[in-house]
């Protein structure tokens, strides 16, 4: 005979069954059967209470792409479905697979101007890979299943559902109950490529002399940096990143370039990627950031696009040799076909010397200002201080403005994988201090360090009471400039210096940190700098660093329609 359980019990469930081990997410009237469901069975499952919408997405977000799980984040009916809308398109247009489930209000409701109603499955279904709204208890399970199959397949994206009110309450058939294992983390069931096409890159490849790869997320979400260092070095071809594939080679490889493009990329890596005569994107879009719209490379280059996507693939360029696949697989054959072809050969273009004197005159253009003892402090002095005081395996999250385009060009991050998280798809502000918290629950052996703007900070200040609560040793780096600076920056290059409601009264964040509990110091005198920085790091609580930062408008920023 079977057992009957509730619709909220079912859904407790089907995530236990799925392997989820954090929940991000904020209460509200409609959720109590599925709060109160997660209260009373045994799940094993952490809820981490949010102060923010938003903030449970970003989360659950950065805790997906360190974990290679799916990130799960929740919230209410009405507000709370339209708060938690800029987590979920950033997700699924960085390709990590995520899942937002939004309480409903009751089916029986519906139509007669209950408080909350609105249409999720209309409000969802632009920004998701895949979404649905439960019409009946009874489709709860299979509804979870398919979510979890569509965040985790295929390309990896973000899924939603919309979970009513009332048939929380009603009966599911616990039978009905079951997972796939293999759709608890991402990428699953990978798809590999077509010999033909893979032979047909290869021909392309090998009649280059100067190939250059360009990676984007999609090798580090893929695992496969390691086959993409061997690739390199049989070709001897520099291997350059998109801000968010940075980590698919560790920056101290002869062969590393680093990030290019329009923020973060700078006059020698432009170089490299300019010299080379045939191009290979891996896992990335070649989206106008990383082709600085589409002029690097130049569009009379031969290009090799492999992604997982086949609507990237030829997407901006015309495309002399196209593969769509996952990045592991693509690589693997490829590699085999391309040692093939070179029977045990390596190929030497002196793509390493070459690259060894682009990134010297780079690193000693960084160092001269990183040593500065200008007031305000240079944000390359920040840089310095964090690379000298943090261990190697340390995670940054960056948010847009100031952050971004300096440590996507000038942080070194000497190992491959993910070191850098930052939220390219949409670069909405407040991004780096929630999504810190749950790159620290799901790393939660790793340094942890959030870098924000003073404008980032007050959309996410909130989110400092969870930190304090969940004892987490995240150390906290505020540039406070007192303005909007990326768009003060524009301003000044495109409008004339026709500065325009980008300023705002300096905010004292070390006080703000320390009323919520956190260990802060604010620094105005770059040579107290380093021993700040080491400080906060070895601090066994968190801890918040307010730098009086040099305003962005007025900064050497790696940001190319900025530099001349």
């Amino acid at each position: 005979m079977s057992q009957s359980i509730s619709g909220a019990e079912s859904a407790v469930l089907s995530l236990k069954a799925h392997g989820v081990r954090h929940i991000f997410g904020l209460c509200g009237d409609t959720s109590l059967p599925f709060y109160d469901a997660l209260c009373r069975l045994d799940h094993g499952i952490d809820h981490v209470l949010t102060r923010d919408e938003r903030s449970a997405a970003y989360m659950a977000d950065a805790y997906a792409r360190v974990t290679g799980r799916v990130g799960v984040c929740e919230g209410p009916s009405g507000g709370g479905a339209t708060y938690i809308l800029p987590g979920v398109i950033e997700a699924n247009e960085s390709s990590v697979a995520l899942l937002s489930i939004t309480s409903d209000v009751p089916v029986t409701a519906r139509g007669r101007y209950p408080l909350t109603e609105l249409d999720q499955r209309a409000l969802f279904a632009p920004l998701t890979k895949w979404n649905a709204v439960v019409d009946h208890a009874s489709q709860i399970p299979h509804i979870f299943r398919t979510a979890f199959r569509a965040a985790t397949t295929g390309r990896p994206g973000a899924t939603h559902i919309g979970l009513p009110y009332d048939l929380q309450k009603q009966d599911v058939d616990a039978a009905d109950v079951w997972a796939d294992p293999r759709h608890a983390t991402f990428p699953a069931y990978r798809t590999g490529a077509d010999p033909d096409l893979i032979a047909a890159a290869a021909d392309v490849i090998l009649a280059a002399r100067r190939p250059a790869f360009i990676c984007g997320g999609g090798v580090i979400l893929s695992g496969a940096c390691d086959l993409l260092a061997q690739l390199a070095q049989l070709l001897d071809a520099p291997v350059a990143s998109t801000v968010s594939g940075h980590g698919v080679i560790a920056d101290d490889h002869p062969l590393a370039v680093g990030v290019i493009g329009a923020n973060g990329g700078t006059d020698e890596t432009r170089e490299v990627i300019a010299g080379a005569d045939t191009v290979i994107f891996v896992g990335c879009r070649a989206g106008s950031t990383t082709t600085e719209h589409g002029t690097v490379p130049s569009r009379n280059v031969p290009i090799v696009h492999i992604d997982i996507d086949p609507m990237v693939v030829a997407g901006n360029y015309r495309v002399a040799a196209g593969i769509v696949g996952d990045a592991l697989l693509c690589l693997s054959s490829l590699k085999v076909e391309l040692e093939r072809h070179l029977a045990g050969e390596r190929r030497h273009s002196g793509a390493a010397e070459r690259l060894a004197g682009l990134k010297a005159a780079k690193r000693a253009g960084f160092e001269r200002l990183a040593r500065s003892m200008e007031t305000p402090i240079r944000p390359e002095r920040v840089l310095a201080a964090l690379q000298a005081g943090l261990p190697d395996d340390a995670i940054i999250v960056a948010d847009p403005g100031t952050p971004c385009p300096y440590f996507s060009g000038h942080f070194q991050f000497n190992s491959t994988g993910r070191r850098f998280i930052t939220n390219r798809a949409h670069g909405a502000l407040g991004f780096s201090l929630p999504a810190s918290i749950g790159a620290q629950i799901g790393a939660p052996d790793r340094k942890v360090v959030a870098v924000m703007g003073d404008g980032s900070f007050g959309f996410a200040v909130g989110e400092m009471e969870t930190i304090v609560r969940r004892g987490l040793p995240i150390t906290l780096i505020v540039f406070s400039n007192a303005s909007f600076g990326w768009i003060k920056a524009s301003q000044k290059d495109g409008y004339g210096e026709r500065y325009f409601s980008v300023d705002f009264t300096r905010t004292d964040h070390a006080r703000i940190a320390e009323a919520y509990g956190l260990k802060a110091w604010t620094v105005r005198n770059p040579a107290d700098l380093d021993t700040v920085v080491r400080e906060a790091v070895a601090h066994d609580g968190p801890t918040l660093i307010d730098v009086i930062a040099q305003p962005l408008e007025q900064s050497a920023v790696p940001v190319s329609k900025w530099m001349g």
